[in-house]
C-alpha cells in the first residue's frame, strides 16, 4: 500500500517537469482565499476519509461492496452522490447558459431513467449478482465470455463518462488557481487513483455521501439566491435571461442545440437507459444487505435527483440574467466587446461557478467551488472503482482465474487497475479539453444504452437469450455508438479537424440500442446449440432468484 501511495505521489510530482516548457499558465480570474481554503479543505477532508477507511478494507468484499453493511439511506445518498456529477452541476447549467430551452432536455433525461433503476433493475441485480452488473449478465450464461463481454462494455464507459469529470475538475482547479489545465487534470487523476486504491468501496461511498449533502444544500443556496434576486418571479427571471441573451427570446423555445427530432429523439433514449446500464451506478445495488434494501436505497437517490434537477434549470438562467452584461467575467479585447458564449472565462462550463461569485462574492464562490470539486471527486472514484473491479473481479479473477484467485492478488490487480485507469483518464481529458462536460457524459450514457442494458435486460427478463445472442449483440451495439461517435461532428471535426463529419448526428442511441436489441434477438434465436437450450432451461431457475434472492 505504501509503495501505490508512493508512486501515485510521485507521479504527481514529476508532472510539472513533463510539461515544462510546453504550457503556460493562466492567470486566475481573482485571487479568491476563501474560494482556495474551502477548495483545500474539501480535499483534505475526502483524504482523510479514504485514509480512515482503508483500515476497514481488509477483505475482497469490503474493497468492492464495502462488506454490503451500507444502509439504505446511505447508499442512497451515495447513490445519488455517484450520478449527480459534473454533467448535472457545470454541464447542465452550461448548456441552458448556451442553449437555453433545449439544455433542459439533459435535466429531464437524466432524471427520467431512475424509475427503470427503481421498478425493473434494483432488487434483481442484487438477487443475482455479488460485486459488478456482470454476475447478473453471467448468471445462467457461459461466464467467460459474457464477462468480457461485460468488462468491455464497463471500461468504455467509464473511459467516456471520466473524460467528462475531468474537463471540469481541471477547469475549476485552472481558474482558481491559475494553473495549467494539464497540470490540474493530472493532480485530479492522482487525487482519485489515491481514493480507490487506498479506501476502496467504503472510501468511495463516504465520499460520495459527503459531496451529495454539499451539494444540494449549495444548489438550493444558489436557487434561492437568484429567485431573490428576482423577487422569487420565475417570469421575471426568464425575461431577464431573454433580454440578456444574444438570441433574445429564442432561448426560451425549442430548437437551439437540436434543429431536427432525430438527434433529441436519441439523446432522450441514451439518457433514458444509458442510466440503467451505468456500471457505477449499478455497482452500488451490492452495498447493502439485500434486494428491499436496495430498492429502498434507489428511492431516496431518486428524490435526491428528481430535486436537484428541477433547480438546476435556474443556475442556467440565472447564469445568462446575471453574467452575460457584466464583461468582468469574459474575456474581453481591446476595444472592450466580446462574445457572450464563446469568451466567459474558463469556458462556458464555469457559468455556474461564476454565478457563485456575482451572487454572494468569495465565500459563496469557495463553497460552490469546494462543492462542484467535490462532485467531480466522488462520481471519478466510483467510476474508477467500477473499472478496476472489472478488469479485477470480471477478468481476472473470474475469467482468467476461473474464480481461484486469491482475494490478495485481485484487490492487488484492482488498485494497480486504478493507477492505470488514472492515466488513460487524464490522457483523454487533455484530448476533449473543450468539449461540453454534459455532452460528453451523453456520450457515455450513448455506449451504456448501446451495450450495458440490453445485455442487462435481456439476461434478465428473455427466457431464449443465449450466450451468443448477448455477446454479439452488446459488442455490437458498443462498437457502433463508440465508431459513430468518432465519426460524427464532436471528434471527426472538433478534434481531427476533418472538414466535415461521417456521421451527421452527435448522439447515436437511436440507431445503436435498437441494432443492439436486435442482434442479440437474431444471434440466440438462431442459436440451436446444446448449450442454448441449457441456457435457456436455467431461466425459470434464474427468475426464482431473481425475485426471492438466494435461499439460505
Amino acid at each position: 500500500m505504501r509503495r501505490l501511495l508512493t508512486f501515485c505521489l510521485l507521479s504527481l510530482a514529476a508532472t510539472p517537469a513533463l510539461a515544462q516548457g510546453t504550457m503556460a499558465a493562466p492567470t486566475p480570474v481573482s485571487t479568491s482565499w476563501p474560494a482556495i481554503l474551502m477548495f483545500c479543505a474539501i480535499v483534505l477532508t475526502t483524504l482523510g476519509i479514504t485514509f480512515a477507511s482503508a483500515r476497514k478494507t481488509g477483505s475482497r468484499s469490503d474493497f468492492y461492496s464495502a462488506g454490503s453493511g451500507i444502509t439504505p439511506l446511505q447508499n442512497g445518498l451515495a447513490i445519488a452522490g455517484d450520478f449527480l456529477s459534473a454533467a448535472a452541476f457545470l454541464g447542465i447549467s452550461a448548456l441552458v447558459y448556451t442553449n437555453g430551452f433545449d439544455g433542459m432536455l439533459y435535466a429531464i433525461g437524466f432524471l427520467t431513467g431512475w424509475p427503470i433503476l427503481l421498478f425493473v433493475m434494483s432488487e434483481r441485480l442484487r438477487n443475482l449478482g455479488r460485486f459488478t452488473f456482470s454476475d447478473a449478465v453471467s448468471f445462467r450464461f457461459r461466464p467467460g465470455p459474457t464477462r468480457i463481454a461485460a468488462a468491455i462494455g464497463t471500461l468504455v464507459v467509464v473511459a467516456l463518462y471520466l473524460v467528462s469529470q475531468m474537463i471540469g475538475a481541471g477547469k475549476i482547479i485552472e481558474l482558481l488557481f491559475g494553473i495549467p489545465y494539464f497540470y490540474a487534470v493530472t493532480g485530479v487523476g492522482v487525487l482519485m487513483t489515491i481514493y480507490v486504491a487506498v479506501g476502496g468501496m467504503h472510501a468511495t461511498t463516504w465520499v460520495q455521501i459527503t459531496k451529495a449533502s454539499i451539494l444540494l444544500v449549495g444548489g438550493t443556496l444558489m436557487a434561492m439566491l437568484i429567485l431573490h434576486r428576482f423577487h422569487f418571479n420565475i417570469g421575471e427571471l426568464l425575461d431577464g435571461a431573454a433580454a440578456a441573451h444574444p438570441t433574445g427570446r429564442a432561448i426560451l423555445t425549442p430548437g437551439n442545440l437540436f434543429a431536427e427530432p432525430v438527434s433529441a429523439i436519441s439523446l432522450g433514449l441514451a439518457l433514458v437507459f444509458g442510466t440503467a446500464g451505468l456500471p457505477h451506478i449499478l455497482m452500488r445495488f451490492f452495498t447493502v444487505r439485500d434486494a428491499a434494501s436496495a430498492r429502498k436505497s434507489v428511492f431516496f437517490a431518486c428524490c435526491c435527483v428528481a430535486y436537484f434537477c428541477l433547480i438546476i434549470p435556474l443556475l442556467g438562467f440565472g447564469a445568462i440574467a446575471v453574467l452575460m452584461n457584466d464583461p468582468q467575467f469574459f474575456h474581453v479585447d481591446g476595444a472592450g466587446s466580446y462574445d457572450k458564449i464563446k469568451d466567459l472565462i474558463g469556458g462556458a462550463n464555469m457559468a455556474a461557478v461564476h454565478l457563485s461569485g456575482a451572487l454572494g462574492g468569495p465565500l459563496l464562490l469557495g463553497l460552490i467551488s469546494a462543492v462542484a470539486f467535490a462532485t467531480i471527486l466522488a462520481v471519478v472514484a466510483g467510476l474508477t472503482l467500477a473499472g478496476a473491479s472489472a478488469i479485477s473481479y470480471d477478468l481476472y479473477g473470474q475469467v482468467f482465474h476461473k474464480g481461484s484467485a486469491s482475494e490478495k492478488s485481485e484487490v492487488l490487480v484492482s488498485r494497480l487497475a486504478a493507477v492505470g485507469i488514472g492515466v488513460v483518464a487524464v490522457i483523454l481529458a487533455c484530448g476533449f479539453e473543450n468539449q461540453n462536460v454534459a455532452f460528453m457524459a451523453g456520450l457515455a450514457l450513448a455506449a451504456a444504452a448501446s451495450c450495458n442494458f440490453p445485455m442487462l435486460l435481456a439476461a434478465i427478463f428473455w427466457k431464449s437469450a443465449t450466450t451468443r445472442g448477448i455477446v454479439v449483440g452488446g459488442l455490437i451495439g458498443l462498437i457502433s455508438s463508440v465508431g459513430l461517435v468518432v465519426a460524427s461532428k464532436t471528434v471527426w471535426v472538433t478534434v481531427f479537424h476533418f472538414q466535415a463529419p461521417l456521421f451527421p448526428y452527435e448522439n447515436p442511441t437511436l440507431f445503436t440500442m435498437p441494432l443492439a436489441f436486435a442482434l442479440i434477438y437474431i444471434v440466440s434465436f438462431l442459436d440451436r446449440s446444446l448449450a442454448a437450450q441449457e441456457e435457456r432451461g436455467r431461466f425459470a431457475a434464474q427468475m426464482v432468484r431473481s425475485e426471492i434472492g438466494e435461499l439460505e
